[in-house]
């Protein structure tokens, strides 16, 4: 059995080179490969990021990954070969089903583009593993009853933390996040359109019905909704990260419901005495379009700063940041707390999930002001996530500190979404293929990139304790980046 074992590890790590070279000698003759310097066949730029997208997930899942359950650990040591015992939160655990999805997306326009080698290695093994993944999330999953602003239910969500059982985390109080849920959300709609299983719409619904019960539906003085979904149902600051990654979600599930005449219940105030909760049926496709609309107006006039980026959150509750409540006919019900105003760092993930929200909502409404808003805020992002020549002459820095890496990799997928409509997100895009390049040819060890692309390791080996997600940042990059070729030679 170790001599199994043994073999299957040399086989995985082995991949990526057997990959490369089953590649190389059955592309077919008519898609024709550029040529080394030294005569010898290299893949497009489109097929080369594909292929170390899969060598990174491939790699990640080996390394992070134990047990059929999946358990994720959330650092590994590749200098001292350790995992953390800590594992991977929630959160985290949704960087791999990223990477899946994004791989499978690339997979499939290899196969649409005339290149089957890929497609016919990989697609169905990353269709199992994604669905691995998904199942094993429900370690992650729990049960809890909420009062909020429009009624009293009892919901299925999923923690921050990982439990031995599936379905017995404790989900209470601030030990789930809305922002969380709404990850899940995106990904599982990216796995619905990617499979056609009924099952990941059924449970994006579900995730998307719990955080819009979390919209802060009471009534200001002018009769208008306060807005905002506060970070979680424990918390009463409202955050651009558990706002801005809804938009996005919201219009697919327009475009999935738009020619349908599915209801559902849309939970409010009433306007007449600004405090009845009522409800009605409305047309699925209108709710979640208006729901979308609502939402992104919300993050545009409250966090949207003078620098043209995205603040961090609505803040300053003092001198009283409780959850506050009120009974309304006898029933009680979450109030509304009031926020002075805009507070916390800019991250660009923030602004990244409202260039992807902006370019969505353009694409289904076709307003200009999504347009503009969307070239305006890529435009103003690179301006000032990005620094030319900081680390090296050429080539732009992006803050790889804490949890910037994966933040940076929403940033990217924002200028994607929107590079149909705005072409000088191109060259935005190509500084990450400059930098994950850099890191590749001059850093990869033992088949990891370093946390930092620009300047490599730490040279005490003890420091280079590397974050799982931003293992799977980097797939999701390369695939986005494959994406990204694809679409520019249209």
């Amino acid at each position: 059995m170790k001599f199994l074992r043994k073999l299957q590890s040399i086989f995985i790590h082995a991949m990526p080179l057997l990959l490369f070279v089953q590649f190389c000698f059955l592309m077919p003759t008519h898609a024709a490969m550029p040529m080394g310097r030294n005569g010898e066949n290299v893949p497009d730029l489109q097929t080369q990021n594909l292929l170390r997208s899969i060598q990174l997930v491939d790699k990640s899942v080996s390394t992070y990954f134990s047990g059929d359950e999946m358990t994720m650990a959330r650092f590994y040591n590749p200098d001292t070969k350790e995992h953390s015992t800590e594992r991977g939160s929630v959160w985290m655990y949704t960087a791999p089903i990223e990477a899946v999805n994004t791989v499978l997306t690339s997979l499939k326009l290899q196969k649409e583009n005339g290149n089957t080698i890929l497609y016919d290695q990989h697609y169905n093994r990353y269709v199992d593993l994604l669905k691995k993944l998904f199942n094993n999330a429900d370690y992650y999953l729990g049960t809890f009853t909420l009062t909020s602003f429009t009624q009293e239910k009892e919901w299925a969500v999923y923690a921050v933390d990982r439990v031995r059982e599936k379905g017995k985390a404790n989900v209470g109080g601030i030990l789930n996040v809305y922002d969380d849920q709404m990850w899940l959300v995106r990904e599982l709609l990216d796995a619905y359109h990617l499979t056609n299983d009924q099952i990941f719409l059924e449970k994006a619904e579900y995730l998307t019905a719990y955080v819009l019960d979390g919209w802060d539906s009471t009534l200001d003085d002018k009769n208008k909704e306060h807005g905002g979904i506060p970070w979680g149902p424990g918390y009463v600051t409202k955050h651009a990260c558990s706002n801005g990654p809804m938009v996005s979600p919201l219009v697919w599930l327009h475009e999935i419901y738009k020619h349908k005449s599915d209801q559902i219940e849309h939970r409010y105030v009433d306007k007449k005495d600004k405090q009845s909760r009522r409800s009605k049926m409305v047309n699925k496709g209108d709710y979640y379009l208006n729901f979308a609309q609502k939402v992104y107006d919300w993050q545009k006039r409250y966090l949207l700063n003078n620098q043209g980026v995205y603040t961090d959150m609505m803040g300053d509750c003092s001198p009283d940041c409780t959850i506050a409540y009120e009974t309304v006919h006898g029933t009680r019900y979450r109030a509304n707390t009031f926020l002075k105003t805009a507070v916390g760092p800019s991250f660009s993930y923030n602004s990244g999930t409202m260039i992807s929200g902006a370019a969505d909502l353009y694409r289904v409404t076709k307003s200009k002001k999504y347009r503009e808003d969307g070239q305006s805020l890529s435009h103003a992002s690179f301006q000032y996530f990005a620094k030319l020549g900081k680390q090296i002459p050429a080539y732009y820095t992006y803050e790889s500190s804490g949890f910037n890496n994966w933040f940076n990799g929403i940033l990217l997928r924002g200028f994607f979404n929107i590079y149909t409509y705005d072409k000088k997100a191109g060259s935005y895009m190509e500084s990450f293929q400059k930098n994950l390049d850099y890191g590749y040819d001059h850093f990869l060890k033992d088949g990891f990139l370093p946390t930092d692309l620009l300047t490599g390791w730490d040279p005490d080996k003890n420091k280079n304790n590397l974050e799982g997600m931003f293992m799977f940042t980097y797939a999701a990059q390369y695939a986005i980046l494959s994406q990204y070729e694809f679409d520019k030679s249209k």
